[in-house]
């Protein structure tokens, strides 16, 4: 029995053996090895430095950033745009961590634990510590006992892990900092300019010429004796690739059908609105009615004069001329609004706030018992606290002293917005997310005429009816194109739908004003060339898409036979422009004046003065002929010169030397070039890197 197990497995080793070479006659093992790659890559966000960066990886360190980002502003990223800088951060950290940092060792950087200290707690204080409102002491000067206070509390260990994190980040952000300096500081020091370079352009600057000159223009109609062959254009091509390089993008056309209320949706929501305007009106709990009800929620923002124009200017005008009472009900468009004034008060703008928070078991005895200490004897200092905390170090709280900076209405953690309308002066205890926290407002801007405000807000929405209405709209165009362009435009002429057209990358996400359509983009991108047209695409299930796919470019160079016509109108144009500049000077050989020449050639002679080779003012002259000006002979007749555009036979009458471009000028010039090329530093390292940023096929 256990040698027929044996010879069974022998058969299926064998059964392989035998298959494998069939299947490799079939398929191309180099085929295989690109689909498992690019099974493998369509995961990556990207390449730095020859190293793939996964998904996976790269929504880890997004996840990091977007915990630095709610300890540092005290709420999460909620919109668009702070969760694309949360991205690009962490995009910049693995940057910075595969790409910049390696190169900066390699050119003999180091920034050592020493440094570091210097750096955090020493003589040379990073900014990006010294302005950090966590380490500022009463008076807005950095502590670096603060720091030290702070680091302690991360190696005690607090309870969630969150502010180990952030001194993680605020080292290597210091660190990474430092890199940079050093390295642009190479540079520039790197970057001198010698000193004949250096008088050769203040003579530029200063070397002025007058001249008077013949231009005979070139002309509009082809000249069919200039012939561009193919192999010119294929060796122009050849020697200027770099010059060709494309990106990944879809042209594209769309169709797109808006789900809009109808006239019955919006008198439907009309009356809806108005029985309900009476409980809003008589309430006694507007957060619970406001919640159930309205599309805006309430608010325990305090507004001042004009800020609720944003919202509705009728709205705004009945709450600038009431302090109590409730508005009729206003429509604009397809919105219906009702305000209630709640609260007239006389509200600070911004307020500045510091605090004691404690974390653990007994945070909130700690608190209370602290508290106690500060409202019992009133000369008790704030920062004293950190003493008392101190004595209690045997407690199971975790405290964090420091000043949060400036609060407004609009900067605020969660949880905090009671010190708006707190006394300064007076500290007292709240409870957030984050732990327990004896807060105190130290400062205050001056109080100014607010109102809170309840404001009933409900938008139109269209019906199932309306919604059907418009779908069939989309579904029939998208059964006229059937999948193909040819479809599509046979759908768009009996439709007469309009149809857009847009050239696409893959980080776009917005057609026209509709945004959230990375889904048309992706439907785009699958397409590895053109002529399909995609089903009906729904987008915020307001926007019915039908789209074609015109054109698809892959990254990379663009073929030869795209660029053909533009190399080839390139080509032709300097070989007729040498073509015109032969035919001028055999027709004014032997010609000594600028007038008998203009007489030949049938023009005038003009005449320009103080043309310099560096000047902005000469910019406005054809380049060419600004370069022959600078290295003709005074006196004598030159040219012709074939310009970009027309033939030129120039003489220079006179030049002048002048001192009004100074060595302090040619120096500062100099560093602000250098300027340009430092910021062109990690630029040019991702390019020579070959760094690839896929971020946009996932986000």
């Amino acid at each position: 029995m256990a040698v027929l197990q044996k010879l069974r497995g022998w058969g299926i080793i064998l059964s392989l053996l035998v298959a494998l070479p069939l299947l490799l006659f079939i398929i191309d093992p180099q085929q295989i090895m690109q689909t498992v790659q690019s099974v493998s890559s369509r995961n990556d966000v990207g390449k730095i430095n020859g190293k793939p960066v996964s998904y996976m990886d790269f929504q880890g360190e997004v996840e990091k950033f977007s915990t630095i980002n709610e300890i540092m502003t005290g709420q999460s990223a909620s919109s668009d745009a702070q969760q694309r800088q949360i991205r690009d951060a962490a995009w910049q950290s693995l940057i910075d961590e595969n790409l910049f940092i390696p190169q900066a060792v390699k050119a003999g950087l180091n920034v050592g634990s020493a440094e570091m200290v210097d750096l955090t707690t020493g003589d040379a204080v990073s900014p990006l510590l010294a302005s950090n409102p966590l380490f500022l002491d009463e008076e807005g000067q950095f502590s670096a006992q603060k720091v030290q206070e702070f680091v302690q509390a991360v190696t005690d260990g607090e309870a969630d892990g969150r502010y180990g994190l952030y001194w993680n980040y605020l080292q290597t952000t210091v660190r990474n900092a430092q890199y940079y300096n050093k390295y642009n500081a190479l540079f520039t020091a790197a970057s001198q300019e010698n000193a004949l370079s250096l008088r050769n352009r203040i003579a530029e600057n200063n070397n002025t010429a007058d001249v008077r000159f013949v231009m005979t223009p070139f002309s509009y109609v082809t000249d069919s004796t200039v012939v561009v062959s193919d192999k010119e254009i294929k060796e122009y091509y050849k020697n200027h690739k770099d010059f060709f390089k494309q990106q990944n993008t879809r042209d594209m056309e769309y169709v797109v059908f808006e789900v809009v209320p109808s006239a019955k949706d919006i008198q439907e929501q009309n009356e809806a609105f108005a029985a309900q305007y009476n409980d809003f009106a008589t309430t006694d709990n507007l957060r619970s009615f406001l919640q159930r009800n309205s599309d805006r929620q309430w608010s325990d923002h305090y507004y001042k004069a004009g800020e609720l124009n944003s919202v509705n200017r009728e709205v705004e005008e009945f709450v600038s001329s009431h302090n109590n009472g409730v508005s009729p009900v206003f429509q604009s468009g397809n919105t219906f609004y009702a305000a209630r004034v709640v609260e007239v008060a006389q509200v600070p703008d911004s307020v500045f706030v510091r605090h004691l928070m404690f974390q653990g078991a007994d945070a909130k005895n700690l608190a209370d018992s602290l508290l106690t200490v500060l409202q019992k004897n009133r000369k008790t200092d704030f920062s004293s606290l950190a003493a008392v905390y101190s004595a209690d170090k045997g407690s199971a709280a975790d405290g964090v002293l420091g000043n949060i900076g400036w609060m407004t209405q609009n900067y605020m953690i969660p949880g905090f917005e009671s010190v708006i309308t707190a006394k300064v002066g007076v500290p007292y205890i709240i409870n957030t997310i984050y732990g327990t926290h004896i807060v105190e407002v130290t400062k205050a801007t001056k109080p100014v005429l607010k109102k809170k405000v309840a404001i009933f807000e409900k938008e139109t929405i269209a019906s199932k009816e309306t919604f059907n209405t418009f779908y069939n709209q989309a579904n029939r165009f998208a059964t006229i194109a059937a999948g193909t362009l040819s479809g599509y435009r046979a759908a768009v002429d009996s439709t007469s739908a309009y149809s857009h057209r847009q050239t696409i990358y893959e980080s776009t996400d917005s057609y026209g004003s509709i945004d959230h359509a990375k889904e048309i983009t992706r439907w785009c991108f699958d397409q590895k060339k053109a002529g399909k047209a995609s089903g009906i695409i729904t987008v915020d299930n307001n926007y019915f898409f039908v789209v074609a796919v015109t054109g698809a470019k892959k990254e990379g160079y663009t073929p030869v036979e795209d660029v053909a016509s533009s190399i080839r109108s390139r080509l032709y144009q300097e070989k007729y422009a040498e073509k015109r500049r032969g035919e001028i000077a055999a027709e004014i050989e032997g010609l000594t004046s600028l007038d008998e020449i203009a007489e030949k050639l049938g023009t005038t002679v003009s005449t320009q003065e103080g043309v310099a080779f560096s000047s902005m003012a000469s910019r406005s002259l054809d380049p060419r002929f600004v370069g022959a000006i600078s290295a003709a002979k005074e006196g004598e007749i030159s040219g012709p010169v074939a310009g970009s555009y027309g033939v030129y036979v120039f003489e220079v009458t006179g030049r002048d030397t002048g001192s009004y471009y100074t060595e302090d000028d040619a120096v500062a010039y100099q560093k602000q070039m250098t300027g340009y090329q430092t910021q062109m530093i990690l630029p040019a390292m991702m390019e020579q890197a070959d760094v690839k940023d896929n971020r946009a096929r996932f986000y």
